[in-house]
């Protein structure tokens, strides 16, 4: 399965996480994001709403893309994780891994796999660290895991993974911060495009009150009659490279925001609707100092 451009975001939805998970899927959302860290989500519940969706009919699983992540102890709550905190790295990864594997398994156990596994972050500022993480998760590709990621990182680790001689499986996602403070990933996003990196945005619309606000994101949701939320994912994904995590608990705005795919593909391509969408987009990635 490949990659949805609208992943729907599980975190923090603590009890009602199952639900949540399983009215994204009846809405249409065809990717779910998780962790295997108990302290900001429930993946044992995300299992379960997908399990509900399956038995219903709504999706099978193998037209869905699963993606979770091993959080190193640093993110974790010591007194509710996946692993022994004190093993070693190896063995944590391993724990962590299976716990997933258990979670997602929708039939033979055997036949259970995910889609994505991401680093939730370099567990210290020692890139021999990372190796024996990395090289942990690599075990596990290309059967019980389909691709490898890393989340809230930076250009110097992306380019070590992407160059290193002890690296044998290349990213296929970095997820980070999309927002001010870091300039929106410019650089790094720059980067991901040239290596075929998707690029994951979180915090898309929560970090971005102003963006929301700007004249690119007004004009095209008066062009294109959709809400502001829904304008700026658009201009997101018309940054190219980019995928989005869209947390949102109302069922009017998962129907809302999976319209961002008939933008993209309809009416920015549109007779009437091309000059404004590459107006809107040209200004959109001034505002966040992106040259074509």
């Amino acid at each position: 399965m490949a990659m949805p451009r609208l992943l729907y975001g599980t975190a923090w939805k603590k009890e009602a996480t199952g639900d949540l998970v399983f009215k994204a899927l009846k809405a249409g959302f065809r990717g779910v994001d998780t962790a295997a860290q108990p302290r900001h989500y429930n993946e044992a519940l995300v299992g379960a709403g997908i399990k509900q969706a399956i038995s219903e009919g709504i999706v099978k699983r193998e037209d869905l893309f699963i993606q979770t992540k091993f959080t190193p102890v640093g993110g974790q709550d010591l007194n509710n994780m996946p692993y022994d905190p004190k093993a070693p790295l190896e063995e944590q990864v391993h724990a962590s891994v299976s716990s997933s594997l258990a979670n997602f398994t929708f039939g033979d156990v055997a036949n259970a796999y995910i889609d994505s596994l991401v680093l939730h972050s370099p567990p210290s500022n020692h890139f021999s660290d990372l190796l024996k993480v990395w090289r942990a998760l690599e075990t596990y590709v290309p059967h019980r895991i389909r691709q490898l990621g890393i989340s809230n990182t930076d250009l110097h680790v992306v380019g070590r993974l992407c160059t290193s001689p002890d690296v044998s499986v290349r990213p296929a996602v970095v997820q980070n911060r999309f927002y001010p403070a870091t300039q929106w990933e410019v650089d790094l996003r720059a980067y991901c495009r040239v290596q075929n990196i998707a690029f994951q945005t979180f915090w898309t619309l929560s970090g971005n009150p102003e963006l929301l606000r700007s004249a690119p994101v007004r004009k095209l949701a008066e062009g294109a009659a959709i809400s502001a939320p829904v304008a700026l994912y658009a201009l997101v994904l018309g940054l190219e490279g980019t995928t989005i995590l869209d947390g949102t608990k109302s069922e009017a705005h998962m129907a809302e925001d999976l319209r961002v795919t008939e933008i993209v593909n309809g009416f920015a391509q549109s007779e009437g609707g091309g000059a404004t969408w590459a107006a809107c987009l040209d200004e959109f990635k001034a505002l966040i100092g992106e040259a074509d």
